[in-house]
């Protein structure tokens, strides 16, 4: 992904501005002479009310009133003026104008798609051939999980998620993840990070609806390699947040925690929204034994309505020598995000190691 959620992130909407609009226009009537400045600035009378995509969507629609072409010439002057945009954000409007009036042409519309994901991202654009031929694009996508240029072989990964954020869901790849296994063998151990991270987020998307399946699918990987290690770590974070015993024992974490819980602390007791809270803890091995641990602790956050909802946040991932002691220290401010409101009341924590509670606290958020 390039960005967070449209409403999510107010802020990042207002890159799609006035200014941006006009510098759209100075640069398509200069790559093309029958480009209609006059159309195209007529489409954003009300651009104040329109979110991040729907802003993303009205300039791909102001380019087609704009552009005198059919599809593939206007699709040749888009690529002229994809290296002249000034900002990488905003040419997710080029493989967007492709997701609008390319579906009945797919040889042209992937090959515009494969060029523009090197200037910004056509993730968001290629599901929409997902969702009508689902096989046909998939074969693409594996050509693509080849490519020399990594921005190409991540579109490969990212674009096929079930669950791409901003997005909508390709549910029959929810159902069955099956056809998605040539892509990810291909990428499990890409030499780029920015390729790896997507993978991993891929697998996570499986994870969170065919968990066996995904897990099936890393073990058969070759995990002492550390690039294939790395997604398999990050692919499977939700299901070690929660204890899956396959996953913990994945990243080397399996089997009963030896340990014990002593001195916890969470202070203050009483805070106000913005203000922080520090946790303190010791663990101490039970065992002669070296062992890893995952450790994480859990807020059970309370909801408008009055009940609560537990959040799992990752501590650290502990190398615990035999017999050997660890004070673990966390710090964190409660304050309003956009993908979270606080409301006051009793917050729990829990302390997990390996996924079990070996130990709770709580503090109390006070209005205002």
């Amino acid at each position: 992904m390039v960005g967070q959620a449209a409403d999510a992130a107010p802020a990042l909407k207002e890159i799609f501005d006035e200014q941006c609009i006009q510098h759209f226009a100075d640069e398509a009537g200069q790559v093309s002479s029958a480009f209609d400045r006059q159309s195209f600035l007529a489409c954003f009378g009300d651009l104040d009310r329109l979110s991040l995509m729907a802003r993303v969507k009205r300039v791909a629609e102001g380019l087609h009133v704009a552009l005198p072409g059919d599809f593939r010439s206007n699709v040749a002057t888009l690529r002229e003026l994809a290296p002249r945009l000034n900002n990488r954000f905003i040419t997710l409007v080029l493989p967007e104008y492709v997701a609008f009036y390319g579906t009945d042409d797919f040889e042209t519309s992937m090959d515009a798609l494969k060029f523009f994901t090197n200037f910004g991202s056509s993730e968001f654009a290629v599901r929409h051939f997902l969702r009508r031929d689902l096989p046909r694009t998939l074969k693409v996508m594996e050509a693509w999980a080849r490519d020399d240029n990594e921005h190409v072989r991540r579109l490969a990964s990212e674009g096929s998620r079930p669950r791409l954020p901003w997005s909508f869901r390709i549910k029959p790849l929810m159902l069955d993840p099956s056809p998605l296994v040539p892509i990810l063998d291909a990428l499990k151990d890409d030499p780029s990070l920015y390729v790896r991270r997507s993978v991993a987020n891929n697998l996570n998307d499986i994870a969170k609806d065919n968990p066996a399946w995904a897990l099936d699918r890393i073990e058969r990987w070759p995990l002492g390699d550390a690039g294939t290690a790395w997604i398999a770590k990050h692919a499977l974070r939700s299901l070690i947040k929660k204890g899956e015993p396959r996953a913990l024992a994945v990243i080397g974490a399996g089997g009963e925690p030896q340990v014990k819980l002593t001195d916890l602390g969470l202070s203050p007791p009483v805070i106000r929204l913005g203000q922080s809270i520090e946790l303190e803890f010791v663990l101490s091995s039970t065992t002669n034994e070296t062992q890893r641990l995952v450790v994480d602790y859990a807020i059970h956050y309370v909801k408008k309505s009055g009940s609560v909802a537990p959040k799992v946040f990752k501590l650290k991932v502990l190398e615990l020598a035999g017999n050997a002691v660890e004070r673990v220290r966390k710090r964190q401010t409660i304050a309003n995000f956009t993908t979270r409101v606080h409301y006051p009341g009793h917050h729990a924590m829990e302390i997990l190691v390996n996924g079990q509670v070996l130990g709770r606290t709580s503090f109390e958020l006070l209005p205002g």
